[in-house]
C-alpha cells in the first residue's frame, strides 16, 4: 500500500454518468497513472441537489454502463454506495461514510474547476477541504486558484476533456453517430437506441 499511513490512496470521482463517456475514463486513467493515485472509484450520483433531476437515466442502468466501461481495468471501480444514504446525497456523507466502511485507504475528491469556483455552496464545504485530499481537474474558463495552507489540495494538469454527457445525449437524440465518444462496451447497449 501507499500512501499516508499506508494506506490506499482512492481517488473518488463522483457524478451523474448520464452517461458515462471516454472523457470521463480518459481523465480518471490519467489521474491514476500521472497524479499518484492508487485506484479510482466511480461513485454514481442517484441525484445531485444542484442539478435538474429530468433527464436522469435509472440509477442502476448508469451504474450498469459504469461497471461494463471499466471491466479489465485494475485501478477503477464503480461504487454505488450512494444509493443506499439519505436523498438527496452531499459529498461530505458520502465521504464520512466511506471513511467509516474503508478504514484502509485515504480518500482524495476528484472535482473540476467549474465546481471548485462554487465549492463553497456545498454543505459543509469547510470540512471536505479541512479533511481530504482534493485534485482540481481544469475545466474551459475556470481559473483554479487554491487556498493558502491546504497542501493537499491541488490542481492537476490533466489533459482538457471538454466533452458532456449531455451532449452525447442530445447528439442520439438528434440521430447523431457518436459511437466514438461512448466507451466501446457500451457503445451499442440498448439504451441507447431510445434516447
Amino acid at each position: 500500500m501507499n500512501g499516508k499511513g499506508s494506506k490506499l490512496k482512492t481517488g473518488i470521482f463522483s457524478g451523474s454518468f448520464n452517461p458515462v463517456h471516454i472523457g470521463h475514463l480518459a481523465l480518471a486513467n490519467w489521474l491514476c497513472e500521472f497524479a499518484g493515485l492508487d485506484e479510482l472509484w466511480f461513485v454514481i450520483t442517484p441525484h445531485n441537489p444542484l442539478k435538474n433531476r429530468e433527464g436522469l437515466m435509472d440509477d442502476r442502468l448508469r451504474y450498469e454502463l459504469v461497471e461494463a466501461s471499466i471491466a479489465g481495468y485494475p485501478k477503477f471501480r464503480a461504487s454505488d454506495i450512494e444509493f443506499s444514504l439519505p436523498q438527496p446525497t452531499y459529498t461530505i456523507d458520502t465521504l464520512r461514510t466511506l471513511d467509516r466502511r474503508y478504514p484502509d485507504r485515504r480518500f482524495h475528491f476528484i472535482m473540476g474547476a467549474d465546481n471548485w469556483a462554487f465549492i463553497n455552496r456545498w454543505k459543509e464545504s469547510e470540512a471536505i477541504i479541512n479533511n481530504y485530499p482534493i485534485l482540481i481537474y481544469p475545466r474551459k474558463g475556470f481559473e483554479i486558484i487554491l487556498p493558502d495552507n491546504h497542501p493537499e489540495i491541488r490542481a492537476v494538469e490533466a489533459p482538457l476533456m471538454e466533452i458532456s454527457s449531455t451532449f452525447i445525449r442530445e447528439s442520439l437524440q438528434a440521430g447523431k453517430d457518436v459511437r466514438f465518444f461512448l466507451p466501446e462496451a457500451i457503445r451499442n447497449h440498448k439504451c441507447f437506441s431510445n434516447i
